[in-house]
Parts: structure tokens; C-alpha cells; sequence
């Protein structure tokens, strides 16, 4: 006579397997925070720089002065009047624009996204991340103290 009530065991398995698969993302992340801490070694992807694009300069100040007093980056530089040919709407249309530079943790990127469509004046602004595979320990550990007050 078969049971209709699962095992036990089973149940625990699968309680197990959903937690774990769960706790994933943060278990991964305390492996190679404690990887990094005995080894010594930079962790790829940890930081990130952004490119944001910005109609004038006084926008790209406001908004890398705001991304600044929030903490949500370490660095931001602003590259005057870059020319600009792009799609929109079916055609293509020449423009004169700003560009951000943000360097900041990874784990702030999508905040700053959300901050910058809040505040962007454009519909669908620009807002590129690339992960740091590498670079200056002191600098990046700078990168990450400069945005941990948050």
C-alpha cells in the first residue's frame, strides 16, 4: 500500500535544496569576500565604472554632484561636449552631450540607475556598466570606502 504523505527525508532534502537555492546570491558572495580577505586577491566584478550620457554640463554636474552626496560613487569625471550620432525615432540625429564616468561598488549599480532615470531629463538616457576586472588594490579598496557610508 503506497502513502500519500511524503517522507520525512524528502521533505527535508527539499526544504534544504530551496533554502540553499535561496541563499545562493549570499552565501556566493560571503565565499569570496572571505576568498579575498585570506588571499589577498582582487575579486573581479566587484567594482564597476558607468558611463552616463547627459544633454548639458550643468546636468552632468548636478547629477554627478548628487550620485557624490549620496554615496553612491567614489569618483565621477566629465568629459565636455562629446559629438553624438544616434537613432531615434527612425532617424538619425547628431547631438552635442556630456559624458559621466562613475567608478562605484557593483552592488550600488542598479540603485544608480534607478536614481539617474528618476532625475534624467532624457526619456531613455544612457546609463552603461562594465565590471572591473582588475586594477590598483589601493585604489579600488579606496573605491569601496568612499561609498560605504551607505
Amino acid at each position: 500500500m503506497s502513502s500519500t504523505v511524503p517522507r520525512s527525508g524528502s521533505v527535508v532534502f527539499c526544504l534544504v535544496l530551496v533554502m540553499t537555492l535561496a541563499l545562493y546570491p549570499v552565501l556566493k558572495l560571503l565565499v569570496v569576500q572571505i576568498h579575498s580577505v585570506i588571499t589577498g586577491q582582487y575579486v573581479a566584478g566587484r567594482h564597476s565604472v558607468l558611463l552616463i550620457n547627459c544633454p548639458t554640463e550643468q546636468i552632468a554636474k548636478d547629477i554627478g554632484r548628487s550620485l557624490m552626496e549620496k554615496r553612491m560613487a567614489a569618483c565621477v569625471n566629465l568629459f565636455p561636449r562629446t559629438s553624438t550620432m544616434y537613432y531615434w525615432k527612425g532617424e538619425i540625429r547628431d547631438a552635442s552631450e556630456i559624458l559621466l564616468l562613475v567608478r562605484t561598488t557593483t552592488s550600488l549599480v542598479q540603485r544608480i540607475v534607478t536614481f539617474v532615470n528618476s532625475v534624467h531629463p532624457y526619456e531613455i538616457p544612457e546609463i552603461i556598466s562594465f565590471p572591473i576586472e582588475d586594477g590598483s588594490p589601493r585604489y579600488l579598496k579606496w573605491i569601496e570606502e568612499a561609498v560605504s557610508n551607505i
